[in-house]
């Protein structure tokens, strides 16, 4: 088994327990406590466990809430970031958007936008685009299993993004730290969100202030990788500042969607 497997093997045993034993693992993977212990150091390093005596507990949230009871929050902050995102959007694009109610926001404002391609792995994307009937505008949904967020993850949904090559991937987040980067509580969505980042030419996260400081159990991608964050006003000034030096482009709008500023 290679680390990055048994890593992911340990993230999912904290996941299903709520902690898990330094000796238990190395004997279930055949390995020293030395490399357990690096395990559990790395994992702990990039903020997806907490560290305890002989072993490690969960850290952050694996709450997964509904689309419909994360579409209540923050209206006008995602409406604000979700037009700021269209206009980085050129008619003709191929582009990708993941699951998501502020993507799901972003998607009723490219209804209109002339020959785009849209892949995403979002049912509510999908239902918002194929409503308008547009027969200029391409919409590919992928399959896989359905999570409370109505997003389809798995391999199916992995195998169909690998074969794409996309211009920009508008990607939405459960959280956003220092050290774990851009965060999901769900292990296969993170991994669906992992393939749309390597499929994509450009990342475009959408997040509002509330992400901030909230860590997911997987991570999707480090900061760095993000070439745009469009993030609203009520973003704390020493986050403001770590994004800066850390993100290609933090974008800061006004939370009343009404008008967009540096």
């Amino acid at each position: 088994m290679l680390a990055q497997q048994r890593q992911a093997a340990i993230l999912d045993r904290v996941r299903a327990t709520g902690g898990v034993r330094v000796g238990e693992l190395a004997t279930e993977f055949g390995v020293s406590d030395m490399t357990i212990r690096r395990d559990l150091d790395l994992l702990h390093e990039r903020g997806l466990l907490a560290k305890v005596h002989g072993g490690a507990t969960a850290a952050g949230s694996t709450d997964e809430p509904g689309f419909q009871a994360k579409s209540v929050r923050q209206q006008a902050e995602k409406a604000a970031i979700a037009a700021r995102a269209a206009q980085l959007v050129r008619p003709g694009a191929a582009i990708a958007l993941s699951a998501g109610t502020t993507t799901a926001e972003l998607a009723r404002r490219l209804v209109d936008v002339p020959a785009l391609t849209v892949v995403t792995n979002s049912l509510p994307v999908a239902e918002i685009l194929h409503g308008q009937g547009r027969d200029d505008q391409t919409v590919v949904l992928t399959g896989g299993v359905r999570t409370p967020s109505d997003a389809l993850v798995g391999p199916l949904a992995v195998g169909a993004v690998r074969s794409l090559h996309l211009d920009l991937l508008f990607l939405g987040v459960h959280g956003v730290t220092d050290r774990a980067g851009f965060t999901t509580p769900n292990l296969l969505e993170a991994e669906t969100n992992r393939a749309l980042v390597a499929a994509a030419d450009r990342l475009v996260v959408l997040a509002d202030h509330s992400k901030w400081g909230t860590v997911g159990i997987s991570s999707i991608a480090p900061l760095a990788d993000a070439h745009v964050l469009i993030t609203d006003d009520r973003l704390p000034p020493e986050a403001r500042r770590l994004l800066t030096d850390r993100v290609g482009e933090l974008v800061v709008v006004a939370g009343t969607g009404d008008r967009a500023r540096r």
